[in-house]
């Protein structure tokens, strides 16, 4: 089991410096949010490795920073897995499962440790066409360095977005991730440039020998050119050229043949690189306040409804 980014000192000074006060317990982080109109909070800890979780300490220090609750939304622990057994042991004794998850429930793990060539033959025919299609017709892949390359890149996530109807959070939050990430070789934007334009762009995290797809977008011109096939692969090579050996592609729909799902359209793009699909074990809530948290759970999972269709911001 692979210790995710979102688990790391640098991840929790960027919420800190966003306004999501991270808070570490032992050998996890985890961040206060307050609840309106109350004197309380609620607490968020994603892909967290159950093993590393000391429960005394930590319910200890919610009472301390008055929080009726935390969610370990979707823990970094893959059904099938030899942890899986342990870690739900470990659950089911001191939490209830989550009513919602806000990380996607499932994944794809590519293993970076094979020869290019290889990786490049058990990509998808389609996708192998298409990129050296791309490279062919003049579509080029940067590095960003400065902040014109940055604004770019959240111009295409914007406009990606607007397109799919998808939520996306403010462009300071990703600028602060790129200020404070950056200079330390943790986070990365590839851009596909053709003639000078963006086509698309992606942001992408290293930790601990482990690349992540986290951000990314497209634009609707030139899409004839693949850029984005390009991309991916160019981000594969990336990988492999600062030691990476697994790339963890942030989220997939649980049943990647399922059309209906709204996550099907990048499940399926992802799915063509040959890595192995995954499904992590539910997300679950360890309970301070009862009452509260009952009360606080439902509320906010309706606001993230609204939020998903668009309705609110």
């Amino acid at each position: 089991m692979h210790k995710h980014i979102v688990q790391s000192e640098e991840w929790a000074q960027v919420k800190t410096k966003y306004g999501s006060q991270a808070i570490k317990v032992g050998e996890i982080y985890y961040t206060k949010h307050k609840i309106p109109k109350t004197k309380f909070y609620y607490a968020y800890c994603p892909r967290v490795d159950p093993s590393k979780i000391d429960f005394d300490e930590l319910k200890a220090s919610l009472k301390r920073n008055k929080c009726v609750g935390l969610t370990f939304d979707v823990p970094n622990v893959v059904k099938g897995s030899e942890e899986e057994v342990r870690s739900l042991k470990i659950f089911k004794k001191y939490c209830k499962k989550s009513i919602r998850s806000e990380f996607a429930i499932a994944n794809y793990l590519l293993d970076l440790r094979p020869p290019e060539e290889e990786l490049f033959q058990k990509m998808h025919k389609k996708h192998r066409y298409n990129t050296r299609y791309a490279m062919k017709k003049g579509v080029e892949v940067e590095l960003a360095e400065t902040k014109e390359d940055f604004d770019g890149f959240y111009d295409v996530l914007k406009e990606t977005a607007v397109r799919q109807n998808y939520f996306v959070r403010p462009k300071e939050y990703y600028e602060l991730i790129w200020e404070t990430m950056h200079p330390k070789d943790m986070c990365h934007i590839l851009t596909a440039k053709f003639e000078g334009e963006t086509l698309g762009s992606w942001m992408l995290f290293i930790y601990e020998n482990v690349l992540y797809y986290p951000y990314g977008g497209s634009s609707e011109e030139h899409r004839n050119l693949f850029a984005s096939n390009a991309l991916g692969w160019e981000s594969i090579r990336f990988g492999k050229s600062k030691g990476c050996e697994l790339f963890d592609m942030w989220g997939a729909a649980k049943n990647p043949e399922d059309k209906s799902d709204a996550y099907y359209g990048f499940t399926n793009f992802k799915s063509k690189f040959n890595g192995k699909h995954v499904v992590y074990i539910d997300s679950y809530d360890l309970i301070i306040n009862w009452p509260v948290h009952h009360i606080f759970t439902r509320l906010n999972n309706f606001r993230w409804k609204l939020l998903e269709l668009g309705l609110i911001k």
